[in-house]
């Protein structure tokens, strides 16, 4: 594995952590949005994160700083995959950006570079004839919080030349995950695969009236012992997200429930920015969300 320059395409909450990890382990880094409004933004949410590098693993002033400097910010996508050895791809779960976005891509990229695709939910043979290089095509897929979430789950397509795959596994270990790899491709991966039922599942009660999302997380806290609930994780996730992922299930099996939920989601949080913990508010306010205090499970 050579890889040098590394190019993250989607500056959103997953887009920039890769982007900074990335360059915390040492590599260069070019962060592509489509205008210079989303990557003020991505510099904002960037520069936010050193101070948790510092909390949670004990990184100095120096090295924070050190790692955003080795970060350049680009809204000409040839322009930002000039010299790239690796696009990491995180723009949006929706098949036709990700389909135009490939097709783009392809044509401007060096011969040289290979594209993984953080999808949460997609596969990499839906893309892969797009990219116009599918042997150069995987799968590379993140957690959130991934300076403490450090999984790096690697899934190729049939087409993809085995040894890409192990590049990018090498490639995962060498910014600080723990690579997951996977060897037939699968909707979700591992980690999407236990997670988004589970999502749904609470989702579905919320929307049904059968309680609500305080409830709900509680439920699961106490009853399971886990630090957070799914509605917070939700938050984390993005509601944006969990609208994509219930919009298009719900345009693939016609479930009304689907739409019942997909249309909740976006007309009581998205419609009214409530976005996640991201924007200051998605099912609960932050920086102070009521599952965090001291007396949430008590009451």
């Amino acid at each position: 594995m050579s890889y040098k320059n590394i190019t993250v395409a989607g500056s959103g909450v997953l887009g920039s952590q890769i982007a900074y990890q990335t360059a915390f382990k040492g590599f260069a880094v070019t962060v592509y949005d489509i205008n210079d409004d989303a990557l003020k933004i991505a510099q904002d949410r960037i520069t936010k994160l050193k101070p948790l590098y510092q909390q949670d693993l004990g990184a100095t002033q120096e090295h924070v700083d050190a790692a955003y400097e080795r970060i350049t910010f680009k809204s000409d996508l040839a322009d930002a995959v000039a010299n790239a050895d690796l696009v990491i791809e995180a723009i949006p779960e929706v098949v036709q950006i990700k389909t135009d976005f490939y097709t783009t891509l392809g044509k401007v990229a060096p011969a040289k570079t290979i594209f993984a695709t953080n999808s949460s939910t997609l596969l990499p043979s839906q893309f892969a004839e797009a990219t116009g290089r599918p042997a150069k095509f995987l799968a590379l897929h993140f957690a959130n919080t991934i300076w403490k979430n450090n999984t790096a789950e690697i899934m190729k397509h049939p087409g993809t030349d085995a040894q890409v795959f192990e590049d990018v596994i090498e490639f995962s270990r060498a910014i600080g995950m723990v690579p997951l790899p996977l060897h037939k491709e699968q909707p979700g991966y591992i980690l999407n695969s236990l997670l988004v039922p589970f999502l749904d599942a609470a989702e579905m009660l919320l929307m049904k009236e059968v309680s609500d999302h305080e409830t709900i997380d509680k439920t699961w806290m106490i009853g399971t012992g886990a630090p957070l609930g799914p509605f917070a994780i939700l938050d984390i996730v993005g509601i944006n997200t969990a609208h994509n992922i219930v919009s298009a299930k719900a345009a693939a099996t016609g479930d009304d429930n689907m739409k019942k939920l997909a249309n909740l989601l976006k007309t009581e949080y998205i419609d009214k920015g409530k976005l996640g913990q991201a924007t200051g508010e998605g099912f609960y306010k932050y920086p102070n969300p009521n599952f965090a205090k001291p007396d949430f499970l008590k009451r």
